[in-house]
């Protein structure tokens, strides 16, 4: 069992009204720091009203939400800075701006918490960012409307790591995209969660995702979180949302996939996971780990006012990374 100190998000008693509708009532959540874990339910139990109760965006009309070890509710945005500065946020369909090209999407949130970086870093930052998620480095100057639907989940992704996250969010993240893309984003994420030892909260209902790189899953169904727990722990219990879910069709093909990944085969058109892409080509995210543990809390330094010369050559050496990373 984990101990108390070991959960970075602690939800108790939340509950989440929209008029007459109760979408939450009683719910309760810990979420353990560096796992990845998966988030599912039906179309309304309200994932993602639970994930924007979470970073803010959504007020409950009661319980209690903690991150970090602090208090979230109730509090105005100057006083959780702090906090958000410390978790990154991919929206569905990546929600870029579309008025903003990738690079100045992903500037975002380092023009909101730190305002005086020098504008040659932050275009450096940038370009860090959109080929440590796998984008080419001439996506940058693009806007949204020239990428395709996984480019802009990446670019994306990308902002959400603007600021060296901690904790990540990720909302339906390969959602709409073909089997190979949604086996590729799934290499990524976990990927960078070792790499860089994020936890991840995770909303999907991708059995696939579920299989290959969650730790554990949460089920949200009768207004709470109903079960907690690896997959096999799940398939123990006898909640028949839970039994339908996991030992349907698509749950079979799910396991059939995932065994053949574990034995190192996978057959003709069966969905990859993580793992077994990662054998078969490594990341480039591992190869990027040194450079980004050498950037850390770059902008962290640089607002702190670290010369501009300390700072190029840290990005000096991330650039020695990113090119060793590529093919």
């Amino acid at each position: 069992m984990a101990d108390a100190d070991d959960h970075i998000i602690r939800i108790k008693g939340l509950r989440n009204r929209f008029g007459e509708q109760t979408v939450h009532d009683g719910l309760d959540l810990e979420v353990r720091r560096g796992e990845i874990l998966g988030v599912v339910g039906g179309s309304g139990t309200g994932k993602s009203v639970l994930m924007r109760s979470i970073i803010g965006l959504q007020t409950p009309e009661a319980g209690e939400v903690e991150v970090f070890g602090e208090p979230t509710l109730g509090r105005d945005e100057t006083e959780t800075l702090d906090i958000r500065k410390r978790w990154g946020v991919l929206f569905q369909g990546g929600a870029l701006f579309s008025t903003l090209t990738v690079a100045e999407n992903v500037q975002v949130p380092l023009r909101e918490f730190y305002p005086d970086l020098d504008l040659a870093l932050l275009d450096e930052i940038a370009s860090y960012k959109v080929v440590m998620t796998g984008l080419p480095a001439d996506a940058g100057p693009k806007y949204p409307a020239e990428l395709s639907g996984g480019m802009r989940k990446r670019a994306g992704l990308a902002r959400a790591l603007a600021l060296d996250p901690e904790l990540l969010f990720l909302d339906e993240p390969t959602a709409g995209l073909d089997p190979i893309g949604a086996a590729a984003f799934d290499q990524l994420t976990q990927g960078l969660q070792r790499t860089l030892g994020l936890t991840v909260f995770l909303i999907t209902h991708d059995l696939d995702t579920l299989y290959a790189i969650c730790d554990r899953v949460a089920v949200l169904a009768d207004k709470k979180v109903i079960a907690v727990g690896t997959i096999p722990e799940l398939l123990a219990t006898d909640h028949p949302w839970i039994q339908e879910y996991f030992n349907g069709p698509r749950g079979r093909n799910a396991v059939a996939a995932q065994e053949q990944a574990g034995a190192g085969h996978v057959g003709p058109g069966q969905p990859r996971t993580a793992d077994a892409d990662a054998a078969a080509r490594p990341t480039d995210v591992a190869r990027l780990a040194d450079g980004q543990r050498t950037q850390g809390s770059f902008a962290d330094n640089a607002a702190r006012g670290a010369p501009v010369s300390d700072a190029t050559r840290t990005l000096g050496r991330t650039d020695a990374a990113r090119t060793t990373g590529t093919k």
